[in-house]
């Protein structure tokens, strides 16, 4: 099979029975069309017979590309998933990313907001037109939650219910129902009950959150509210929307919820991802000691 078949099905593959997330389509088949095109210009193979020390060379290659442990890792992900794809479908013998290893890189601790940063943040929307009663909806349910942005995006009026408090959340895997504070519902009872009303093109619209043009709110809509009322609240820590689910997390831990609860409502496949967040607060804790102790 021909490097574009075998790039082809691989895509079809990611979208039709992995149903990955256009993140993870994106990056899985930008890494594997770069390892196509290096073998077309640096050797005489295509995908099929490519071996380990090509695959090898190829690594070591992006590496002295000058790419991150990161960017490597992520290589090497792809390509394990990609060759065991292959490999499944009989156009492989064997799987030469197998055996591939990324480098240990020095994982840093989340950036998170404290308790008056984001109450400052959520401040900032100002409830005098629309465009206001939305953005402060948006920020509370995201807090709320902790729900990923593209998971916020892709909320249908449908999937909240407030006077049960909670919303339903279509995750990767699977759904998951996760309770909203008084604030929240608030919040969201103001922008669906006079608001949305008033912004969406069509009555069928479905889309929980939309835009000034009345359709669904995309990504880069959400990432450029939240940076504008960064600026505003005068916050100098970086913010993004992943920031507030980190922050989320980290304040659920810090007063005493569960590490099995916080995996829940995060929709974290391992418990290992959600484990982070406790090395997030001993460290918060440790820098209070070092900075308060008369000793320390």
């Amino acid at each position: 099979m021909s490097n574009a078949s075998c790039y082809e099905a691989f895509s079809a593959y990611l979208k039709q029975e992995k149903k990955a997330s256009q993140n993870t389509l994106s990056s899985y088949l930008r890494d594997i069309r770069q390892f196509g095109d290096y073998l077309d210009s640096h050797t005489d193979l295509d995908y099929a017979s490519a071996g380990e020390e090509t695959l090898s060379a190829y690594t070591a290659w992006l590496k002295a590309a000058g790419k991150s442990v990161a960017t490597v890792s992520r290589n090497i992900a792809s390509l394990k998933c990609f060759y065991s794809f292959l490999l499944s479908r009989g156009l492989v013998d064997k799987n030469p990313a197998g055996k591939l290893v990324p480098d240990k890189s020095d994982h840093k601790l989340p950036q998170i907001l404290t308790s008056k940063e984001v109450e400052l943040l959520l401040e900032q929307p100002e409830c005098t037109d629309m465009k206001g009663y939305r953005d402060r909806a948006m920020l509370e349910l995201l807090y709320a939650t902790g729900i990923r942005v593209s998971e916020l995006i892709d909320l249908d009026v449908g999937d909240v219910n407030l006077s049960a408090a909670f919303i339903r959340c279509r995750g990767r895997d699977k759904e998951r129902v996760i309770p909203l504070y008084p604030a929240a519902v608030r919040a969201l009872s103001e922008y669906m009950d006079f608001v949305r009303p008033q912004m969406i093109r069509s009555p069928d619209e479905s889309s929980l959150f939309v835009n000034v043009s009345g359709e669904r709110m995309s990504r880069q809509g959400f990432w450029k509210i939240i940076k504008s009322y960064q600026h505003k609240a005068g916050i100098q820590k970086p913010i993004t929307p992943h920031t507030l689910r980190h922050s989320f997390a980290a304040h659920l831990l810090e007063n005493g919820a569960d590490l099995r609860s916080i995996q829940e409502m995060l929709g974290h496949a391992d418990i290992s991802s959600t484990q982070i967040y406790s090395q997030l607060v001993k460290k918060q804790l440790k820098d209070v000691y070092t900075k308060a102790h008369p000793r320390a």
